[in-house]
């Protein structure tokens, strides 16, 4: 059954109008990304992907070890804002994410166990608990280790944060260039390092939403074809890492600026992986 709460998700999720909302809800069965894809063939919704939406507070922390060959990022959730800003709760933030750095634990009850100054995390974390009277938790977590590098960008206020994984050990005049790119990643969230990591489903379902709305603005079925190819090299310039414009100097893509970095470490530089945490995303 379709709710007025998932109506209402939906519409903040595309922009799309009530009714749109509900009737695409309606014929997806109540499957949210199915009704988004229906309402994307439609045109009725005003992106391709879910907005940075959040009901979470907390703080995201990115750690990157000395020698760069380490990094963690971590999401450390509170019920509110005024907890969030205060102090205690980002140095206990701030010892979770050293924690993963650290021991690179593969579960948040492992992190728990760690052990900070003579008390374990999970001690500390049950002090927040009595403190703020708040439900407080780690909500998911990423450790790197690499024979290349690992640089962060954190954006001001911990709501958001990056971590980029290159093959090869940087400068600091290149990390500092390669932080620019992560702050790319935070600022225009790439689905894809390059249009090779694309995968096949994932071209299927843009030609096919591309072809519908060419079909529906009444282009016959071979020109809709084209147009959604066309249209197809457009998603790889927007989604892929390396084909976007870069945001310092759109003069330039990211693929132009990782040429630079090469020539300051004297190797060819290659984006391994990034990951992206916002608070509250789903």
């Amino acid at each position: 059954m379709v709710t007025p709460q998932m109506v209402k998700h939906l519409r903040d999720k595309t922009g799309a109008g009530m009714a749109d909302c509900k009737k695409a809800l309606d014929e997806s069965a109540g499957d949210m990304d199915v009704a988004i894809d229906v309402l994307r063939k439609r045109g009725a919704a005003s992106a391709a992907k879910r907005a940075d939406r959040s009901a979470n507070e907390g703080l995201i922390m990115a750690k990157v070890s000395a020698d760069g060959k380490n990094g963690a990022i971590v999401e450390i959730n509170c019920e509110t804002d005024f907890v969030a800003r205060n102090e205690e709760f980002g140095d206990f933030a701030s010892q979770v994410g050293n924690a993963v750095l650290n021991n690179n634990p593969a579960t948040a009850d492992d992190i728990m166990t760690i052990n900070i100054g003579g008390k374990t995390l999970g001690d500390l974390h049950n002090e927040m608990l009595s403190k703020f009277s708040e439900k407080i938790g780690i909500k998911r977590f990423k450790h790197i280790s690499t024979s290349g590098a690992v640089v962060e960008y954190i954006h001001a206020g911990n709501k958001l944060a990056v971590l980029i994984e290159v093959n090869t050990p940087v400068t600091d005049k290149a990390k500092l260039m390669i932080r620019d790119i992560a702050m790319q990643v935070a600022a225009m969230n790439p689905m894809f390092i390059d249009r090779d990591r694309v995968n096949d489903e994932a071209i299927k379902k843009e030609i096919e939403i591309y072809r519908d709305q060419a079909i529906q603005e009444g282009k016959k079925p071979e020109i809709a074809e084209r147009v959604a190819t066309g249209k197809l090299e457009k998603f790889y310039q927007e989604q892929c890492l390396v084909e976007q414009a870069f945001v310092k100097d759109s003069t330039k893509t990211v693929k132009d600026v990782l040429g630079e970095v090469a020539k300051e470490v004297g190797s060819d530089v290659k984006i391994l992986s990034f990951y992206r945490y916002f608070l509250g995303e789903e």
